[in-house]
């Protein structure tokens, strides 16, 4: 055997072994990766029952509504489409209605997003950079400074 070809059984080695490390540590994330998604993607795809995802686009205005046993329900929405939420727990001082937000959880078999963990923004000028893609590419948000958003009417 030469030099030349067991330089080559080497990197061949090498590189199957980088691409089944590579396979493993995506298995051992795969449930714990989550993409975010707008509103209409969500209606869009109609994920399963207890697919874990995260929601994000504002609170629609007139949407919130306090249940029983410290639960919130209320709307999101990317000026298009609109998914119900329902989250039990304290929310961020900073969530109001009109308000961008991010919501992480899943779909029930209603079709309502249960949500373990809701964030708000927590300024006047941020957006979570997702929200604000999402919003701009259903054409319904633009740029009115470096970082502010405003709605068209």
């Amino acid at each position: 055997m030469t030099r030349k070809r067991r330089r080559l059984y080497v990197v061949a080695a090498s590189m199957l072994c980088l691409g089944v490390a590579t396979a493993l540590v995506l298995l051992a994330f795969q449930d714990s990766i989550v993409f975010f998604r707008s509103p209409s993607e969500i209606a869009d795809m109609k994920p399963a029952s207890g697919q874990r995802l995260r929601l994000g686009g504002l609170v629609e205005e007139k949407s919130v509504r306090k249940l029983a046993d410290s639960v919130t329900a209320f709307r999101v929405t990317d000026l298009n489409k609109t998914v119900e939420v329902t989250y039990r727990g304290i929310l961020p001082d900073l969530f109001r209605e009109g308000q961008g937000v991010v919501a992480d959880g899943r779909m029930n078999a209603d079709g309502v997003f249960v949500a373990s963990q809701v964030l708000a923004k927590h300024d006047e000028t941020y957006m979570p950079k997702e929200v604000a893609e999402a919003l701009k590419k259903s054409g319904r948000w633009q740029e009115t400074g470096p970082q502010k958003m405003k709605a068209k009417p």
